[in-house]
């Protein structure tokens, strides 16, 4: 957490009062709650009325998801039709296909190109063929793994001149590159406090007040109707002066990032040239971007080593002092390729091999520079463990 988001949580939780409460530790709890929703809205570009405090990114993205397949179908019922891209976060994906095996929902994976980007010929071509029975169409402002940033506008347009309602998850994109809520002519948008410098377990959706939205969570009627719960005054208050303070900084902060992960690209290839750097290359061509924004994020860099695992690569790098993440999920001991890499048509061998550098506010030269000079024998040994444990990685991690 930033200094001045956790001096305002602090001075919240000191406090009592329920939100909903109609005395005067109440009030002034609602009056907190409603000046961060005001702060929330001002940075970006959003009305007040549109913003739904929640507890982060994934409760949002249900929300969205759900909230707006209900809301669709209540209107017309043969609104079936759920688009997401393939390269979705499972807080996306997983309630898509919950609706599929609970709801009655059909879900369309939307291709990527070898950059993880949207393929906008195939969302244009089934919204020709089923504008009628879409239900709504989902894609994330930047990948949260390959840090590619996705063409939201253009997937506004296509879905609007069909009158079907759009949602992003714009966790990894806000405090990095430009968002405007209003500008983008999205529907519905998700953020969370952690990734701001905020605490975590709070976060928002943001939705247009005429947006059909049916509740997830079901009780006291808070947010609108919509989400259900005693709200988090201090994690409230904390997240919108963390947000605030991230969309304030966001063109330097940006810079400082972008300079540290072309530092860390260019020492990572010099070190293993066999290194490949997924997602569009730093210097590519903003081709449209909303406000001519880069094609990647500016804190990504994420790179596949082929011939190592990735866990082995992390808990080496771990011992090692730097810590980084892979781009799969275990699950049940056994290495899964992530289905965003999968999805840009890397070969799952070589996605297995997948690490994510992210840098933040704290990062410096120093930090690249570290895991430059561990990089080199951390490979060696986990492409070492590698070839131990054979093609199917039986081994497991070194």
């Amino acid at each position: 957490m930033s200094r001045a988001a956790l001096e305002a949580y602090v001075a919240e939780a000191g406090r009592t009062g329920n939100a909903s409460s109609l005395h005067s530790a109440g009030r002034a709890a609602r009056r907190a709650v409603e000046e961060s929703r005001e702060t929330v809205a001002g940075a970006l570009g959003a009305r007040p009325s549109e913003v739904i405090f929640t507890a982060g990114g994934t409760e949002s993205d249900n929300l969205a998801i759900k909230g707006m397949f209900w809301g669709r179908r209540r209107q017309e019922a043969r609104r079936t039709r759920v688009l997401v891209s393939a390269v979705e976060h499972h807080a996306v994906l997983d309630p898509a296909f919950w609706l599929a095996g609970h709801a009655g929902a059909d879900i369309v994976l939307l291709p990527v190109d070898g950059d993880g980007r949207l393929d906008l010929a195939a969302l244009r071509a089934e919204l020709a063929a089923h504008a009628d029975e879409v239900a709504l169409v989902s894609v994330m402002w930047a990948n949260n793994e390959v840090g590619t940033l996705q063409p939201v506008r253009d997937v506004v347009r296509l879905a609007h001149q069909h009158g079907v309602p759009v949602h992003t998850d714009a966790v990894q994109a806000v405090g990095q590159v430009p968002v405007d809520f209003a500008a983008s002519g999205v529907d519905a948008m998700t953020l969370t406090g952690h990734k701001l410098g905020g605490p975590p377990g709070v976060g928002a959706l943001v939705a247009r007040r005429d947006l059909h939205l049916e509740a997830v969570l079901h009780g006291g009627g808070q947010e609108r109707g919509v989400r259900s719960g005693t709200l988090d005054v201090p994690g409230i208050r904390a997240f919108a002066v963390a947000l605030a303070e991230a969309v304030d900084a966001r063109p330097e902060r940006a810079a400082v990032l972008a300079e540290l992960r072309d530092a860390l690209v260019a020492g990572v290839r010099q070190v293993d040239p066999e290194a490949v750097l997924r997602g569009p290359e730093p210097d590519a061509p903003s081709d449209g971007h909303p406000d001519d924004a880069p094609p990647r994020l500016p804190g990504n860099a994420h790179f596949t080593f082929p011939g190592a695992e990735g866990d082995s690569l992390l808990y080496l790098l771990d011992s090692a002092g730097v810590q980084a993440s892979t781009g799969s999920a275990c699950q049940a001991g056994v290495p899964q390729p992530s289905h965003v890499l999968l999805a840009m048509g890397v070969a799952e061998l070589e996605a297995r091999g997948a690490l994510r550098f992210s840098l933040g506010a704290t990062s410096t030269e120093a930090d690249v520079e570290r895991l430059v000079a561990a990089l080199p024998r951390v490979v060696e040994r986990a492409r070492a463990a590698g070839l131990v444990s054979g093609p199917a990685g039986a081994g497991g991690p070194a």
